[in-house]
């Protein structure tokens, strides 16, 4: 099996594994992902995703261009791929927060999951880039858009047009992570941000990415009054009465999702 998927205690584990090939993405993969995202995203019981690689290499090096079936660049740029490069770069239907785990490289498509995900904690080795032009083609599953979106345009614009890659320490810098540690330190940390997420009220979670995913293009007093679903079920939730109960009775609260 090309991915690790498990989920435990309301977390959803989703580890790319072909370290051989620094876990970079061929189509079987790529279906696979697609597969798992649906599972998620049809799940009740999942509050956060912590999304990795195997190894010590690389969280991905982006597609594996030895298995891409013959595609032409503007064939691949046509075909189907939901949600962006690996299903979650340009995803927004899923409403659960998910944690980059960045362990080494993460490349091309690599990257594009990265800047796909909510939260990123990474190990101070780990380098991030997109080199597309260097080989000719395209950051088309998302770097081209999310990445100017994240960090300030001549910034952006270096790292696109120049294929360079910027280390851990850098990418901190920039905002495009939240923290950067030791290798021996990762899943600590990562579990340091799984940890605060669960204490947070679920619905709340989603509400608040739903919105912000969906709104970001608008004028502030035209999101301010949109009525989305996630938002309206927050609002609405069991919940949020235990949320004000539990602050009353200096308790932490019990969610239950509903």
């Amino acid at each position: 099996m090309s991915v690790l998927y498990s989920v435990d205690n309301h977390v959803a584990s989703v580890t790319l594994d072909r370290p051989e090939v620094m876990n970079a993405i061929d189509l079987a993969t790529e279906a696979e992902l697609q597969r798992i995202w649906k599972d998620i995203e049809a799940r009740d019981d999942v509050r956060v995703v912590v999304l990795a690689g195997s190894g010590e290499r690389a969280f991905c090096a982006g597609a594996d261009l030895k298995n891409t079936s013959g595609l032409s660049g503007l064939d691949y740029w046509a075909a189907a791929r939901p949600g962006g490069f690996g299903g979650i770069a340009l995803r927004d239907t899923l409403d659960v927060p998910v944690i980059a785990r960045v362990n080494g490289f993460a490349l091309g498509g690599g990257f594009e999951m990265v800047l796909g995900c909510d939260l990123v904690v990474a190990c101070e080795e780990a380098s991030f880039g997109l080199p597309e032009a260097l080989v000719g083609r395209l950051p088309l599953d998302g770097g081209m858009l999310l990445l100017q979106r994240q960090i300030p345009h001549r910034q952006a614009m270096a790292m696109m047009l120049t294929g360079q890659r910027i280390t851990a320490a850098r990418a901190l810098e920039l905002g495009l992570i939240n923290e950067s540690v030791p290798r021996a330190e990762l899943d600590a940390a990562v579990q340091r941000w799984v940890a605060q997420l669960l204490a947070c009220a679920p619905l709340s979670l989603k509400a608040i990415k739903q919105v912000v995913r969906q709104t970001a293009a608008m004028l502030p007093a035209q999101a301010h009054g949109l009525r989305l679903p996630a938002l309206v079920t927050a609002l609405q939730s069991e919940d949020s009465q235990e949320g004000v109960r539990a602050f009353q009775q200096k308790r932490k609260p019990v969610w239950q999702g509903r």
